[in-house]
């Protein structure tokens, strides 16, 4: 069977390296992975989304509705607007970042105060109808832990490895880490991703098969 991955977020945090390094890996660990990308409007902070198919019999790059074992959502609120992807009972590894959308945020800053953008609870809340495993994950904070802001995509690589239905080895990740991103971010990347694989452990692996030790 194949592991069916939906990642979706906006334009400008890093979907398309995320995808490259984790089809990489694949390739380095025999695993075979197919991928279909989304970009739409991505230079303009619009949608983002990319299927990612591992496993012998993923012919189709793209992933039926209600199919995807996995949604890794960069951006809080583009977990809903894909969610038919997921089936019932499915993970949602979601990031506790909103961007608000440049039309919305100029509605916020002329209301004085009395427009609301949607938080990341009502983000909880609404996917909660669907399934329950659902992890919020700070990537930003970790990602400036790590001492480079813009690693949050590595963040991400790290929770989907602690995984017990990710079929890929921590250590093929980190060599395709190394070899995808500016050698000079190489060491802010590789921490990253073992924030993101320690911080699973406190969040997605309390609900869901973890294959690493804490």
């Amino acid at each position: 069977m194949s592991l069916n991955i939906f990642i979706c977020g906006v334009g400008g945090q890093g979907l398309v390296l995320l995808t490259r390094v984790i089809g990489d890996a694949c390739a380095r660990s025999g695993e075979k992975a197919v991928t279909g990308e989304m970009y739409g409007l991505s230079q303009r902070s619009g949608a983002v989304s990319v299927h990612l198919r591992i496993g012998e019999d993923a012919f189709s790059p793209l992933i039926p509705y209600g199919e995807a074992d996995i949604i890794v959502a960069l951006e809080a609120v583009e977990s809903l607007r894909y969610i038919e992807y997921l089936k019932k009972d499915g993970i949602v590894l979601m990031n506790k970042r909103i961007m608000h959308p440049p039309i919305e945020t100029s509605k916020i800053l002329t209301a004085k105060g009395e427009a609301k953008y949607i938080a990341v609870e009502d983000v909880v809340s609404k996917l909660k109808n669907w399934t329950q495993n659902i992890a919020v994950i700070d990537a930003l904070k970790l990602a400036r832990e790590s001492g480079n802001a813009r690693t949050e995509n590595t963040v991400f690589l790290g929770c989907l490895s602690a995984l017990e239905a990710f079929p890929v080895e921590e250590s093929y990740i980190k060599e395709s880490i190394a070899g995808a991103v500016p050698k000079k971010t190489v060491a802010q990347n590789l921490k990253a991703f073992e924030l993101g694989r320690k911080n699973a452990y406190g969040s997605l692996c309390t609900l869901v098969p973890c294959r690493y030790k804490a």
